[in-house]
């Protein structure tokens, strides 16, 4: 999906903000499929049963969202935790469940993106790939807590990333180098977990087709 660089442009003044000091990974590597034995692993986080304190977080357009409004009665949603627009095997991610919305459309769920970068580059991401759901902004770490998927980057590997022209205080614009456990959470109308995958292994992901190989299951 390409979007036009007029687009693209308007997508980021309609809220005063364009993201001169970060850009997405022009290259995008293979993001590898979850061994089936290991789908609904939880390294981190919370698990089947667990329910979410409420948070309020920022959309792409810098506007305040609830993880109560989120919740439908007629819906479930998807909450994907991950590390930031910087992290090429997240792009890759985030481009495949863009291109599938339509299915997880149908079968009544529907995706909700959450890292740490600061709005301009969330809408980034949204604007790039064409996102038709939410794209939420948590530089505070608000919605990592309550999910209980902190990780923090040390600093020598942030200086490493450094040298790869990623510099995390520019995607967050904050200082404390923390991002997310990759994590995927299926959350019911009434708040609670009902499915979950966490790996700390963030070259491997669920693919599309054993999310929704999962939700089919249910």
């Amino acid at each position: 999906m390409k979007l036009t660089l007029l687009a693209v442009f308007l997508t980021f003044w309609c809220f005063g903000a364009v993201a001169q000091d970060i850009a997405l990974p022009k290259k995008l590597p293979e993001l590898a499929e979850t061994n089936s034995a290991d789908l609904g692993k939880v390294e981190a986080g919370l698990k089947v049963g667990d329910t979410p304190a409420d948070f309020s977080v920022l959309t792409h357009k810098g506007e305040t969202v609830s993880l109560k409004s989120l919740l439908k009665a007629d819906a479930l949603i998807l909450v994907v935790f991950y590390r930031g627009g910087w992290c090429p095997y997240c792009n890759v991610q985030i481009r495949q469940l863009a291109e599938a919305w339509p299915e997880f459309e149908k079968r009544g769920v529907t995706p909700v993106l959450i890292s740490v970068d600061k709005p301009d580059a969330s809408a980034m991401a949204k604007a790039t790939y064409e996102i038709p759901f939410p794209v939420l902004s948590d530089p505070e770490l608000k919605a990592h807590e309550a999910f209980d998927v902190v990780v923090e980057i040390d600093d020598a590997t942030a200086e490493k990333y450094k040298t790869y022209g990623i510099v995390l205080e520019d995607w967050s614009g904050k200082d404390h180098h923390k991002v997310a456990a990759p994590g995927i959470f299926l959350v019911n109308t009434d708040g609670a977990v009902s499915w979950a995958h966490v790996s700390q292994d963030y070259k491997t992901r669920p693919s599309v087709d054993q999310l929704l190989g999962m939700l089919d299951a249910r």
